[in-house]
């Protein structure tokens, strides 16, 4: 169905090919998914099946990617519209209309495809996602979650013959993830439907890849089965990790296979237990008293209580769309509260301004690029130390190790998704706010860049910084939060230690906490940790 040959492509006045030499063949019918580190390459692996990269991207491109034998060097991206969807990472870049239903049906009515035709797949469309009970709502009023189901809807609704999806679940919480992948699979098996899917949340999808696509950072591509790939890769889903820490033969890829070795490693750590990540408390940083929030007719925060003390990493966790950004915008000062009252260090956000603001309270939102003004790299990183009042330089040392492939004179909004959030989280964390908000901080992040986000964490707390995460990322949480705050549809369900909330969640709980259970094991780290003392 997709053919790579012989492809190697550059951006202008880049010194380096991205991609060299490429040699691909996706058959029809598989889910191909494509691995590798921040930067390396994957959106414009992807972005290459349609002709999107070189028509619109420029650039020097060799060679030729075929789909269904339709060349993108003899035809324009819009001639693959009938034949490939893609679902970009930020899918407000691809709404043209104002209501979930239109958008729904844009792509079909470009096509010309009859009215019946349309309502027929709209609706199925709908049930296939679960999106039935936001049909008529505007797309602005959407959660990041709400809004990546929409658009995979909308592509979905032209009925392409191959599906590109870069990032497809990575502002999803659990259960909807499983719902989309699970769709996405049902129609690989029964309609022949081809996929090629970059995923940094490898435990979500590799249980579903039929081949795994490896972009190296030195431009190269290969691709092999899963068990191959992730038998050697430093990229691998925390349930891999544990086998390689407790020396399983062969190497499980889900959390079924490692069920199968779970009895005897439980035996040996029988005696040992997780560290213990608490930093004792010294004063309240957040006070939260019967906090409501409306947004017209739909009640958003209901009853909010919560007090968070200095040191604590909290995890604001549930659904999409059950209040976890609007509990953030409140605690940053966007909006006011319909009724009761937020306190950050003793004073209310939204009469704090400039320097003040930005020393007390800092927030990285879902979508990065809202926080980057500038026209390069390095005016963002001077721009920051000078409103931060910073040592110059700082905020680029932060950058810096959070990425390590972005040039400093690179546009930010040219930067790929995880580039772009590494940005902005160096631009937060370099005022060192007392209060740190981070609504899906670990979006875009490949796994080697989420533990030195997780380092980053550790050691603000240490110096008593206060750390919120709004996060559906079960394994950021399992890794670095102290506590968990579970919301439903605007309302505190669960708060109490993460191990506790998260090793008794079904939906929420990490790999290692499902192979291991009932012990209380969360992450492959504490788990090595504990086998390193019984060495």
């Amino acid at each position: 169905m997709i053919r790579f040959e012989n492809v190697t492509f550059s951006y202008a006045d880049a010194n380096y090919p991205i991609l060299e030499n490429v040699n691909l063949t996706i058959p029809p019918g598989e889910l191909a998914l494509v691995v590798g580190k921040t930067g390396s390459g994957k959106s414009t692996l992807l972005s290459l099946i349609n002709g999107l990269v070189p028509n619109f991207t420029g650039g020097n491109f060799i060679g030729d990617v075929l789909v269904n034998d339709r060349s993108i060097r003899k035809y324009p991206p819009r001639d693959f519209a009938d034949l490939v969807g893609i679902v970009r990472q930020d899918p407000r870049a691809s709404f043209v209309t104002d209501v979930v239903e239109d958008e729904l049906a844009y792509g079909m009515e470009q096509l010309g495809i009859s009215p019946s035709t349309m309502r027929r797949r709209v609706e199925e469309v709908l049930d296939l996602l679960g999106l039935n009970e936001l049909r008529n709502r505007s797309l602005t009023s959407l959660s990041g979650g709400q809004r990546q189901r929409v658009a995979i809807a909308s592509v979905l609704t032209t009925n392409p013959k191959v599906l590109v999806l870069d990032e497809p679940t990575s502002a999803l919480d659990p259960s909807a993830a499983e719902e989309v992948l699970a769709a996405i699979q049902r129609l690989v098996h029964d309609l022949g439907l081809t996929v090629v899917l970059a995923e940094h949340r490898l435990e979500r999808v590799v249980q579903y890849a039929d081949r795994v696509i490896v972009v190296n950072r030195d431009a190269e591509v290969y691709s092999d089965r899963p068990v191959q790939v992730f038998a050697t890769s430093l990229l691998a889903p925390p349930v891999v990790e544990l086998g390689r820490a407790a020396g399983w033969s062969p190497l499980p890829l889900t959390v079924r296979d490692a069920r199968k070795f779970a009895d005897e490693l439980r035996n040996r750590l029988i005696k040992s237990k997780p560290r213990i990540r608490i930093n004792p408390p010294t004063k309240t940083v957040v006070s939260i008293k019967n906090l409501n929030f409306n947004y017209s007719n739909l009640r958003a925060l209901r009853d909010i209580n919560l007090s968070i003390s200095d040191g604590e990493i909290v995890a604001l966790m549930g659904r999409n769309g059950s209040g976890k950004s609007t509990l953030l915008s409140q605690l940053v000062g966007l909006i006011s509260p319909t009724s009761g009252s937020v306190s950050v260090n003793g004073v209310n956000p939204t009469h704090m301004k400039g320097r003040e603001l930005i020393a007390n309270v800092g927030l990285v939102p879902q979508e990065p690029t809202d926080l980057l003004i500038s026209d390069s790299v390095a005016k963002e990183c001077i721009a920051s130390d000078s409103d931060s009042g910073v040592i110059p330089g700082s905020t680029l040392n932060i950058f810096e190790q959070l990425t390590t492939n972005a040039s400093e004179d690179a546009h930010p909004r040219d930067l790929s998704e995880g580039e772009k959030l590494s940005l902005a989280l160096a631009v937060v964390l370099a005022a060192k706010p007392t209060l740190i908000l981070l609504d899906e901080p670990t979006r875009g992040l490949d796994y080697i860049a989420k533990v030195q986000l997780v380092n980053n964490l550790q050691k603000l707390v240490k110096k008593n910084h206060t750390i919120i995460l709004a996060t559906h990322d079960v394994e950021l949480a399992a890794e670095v939060a102290t506590r968990v705050i579970m919301l439903a549809e605007g309302e505190i369900v669960t708060d109490g230690p993460a191990t506790e909330v998260l090793s008794s969640s079904p939906m929420f709980s990490p790999q290692v906490s499902k192979i291991m259970s009932p012990a209380n094991w969360l992450t492959v780290s504490d788990v090595s940790f504990a086998l390193d003392e019984l060495k």
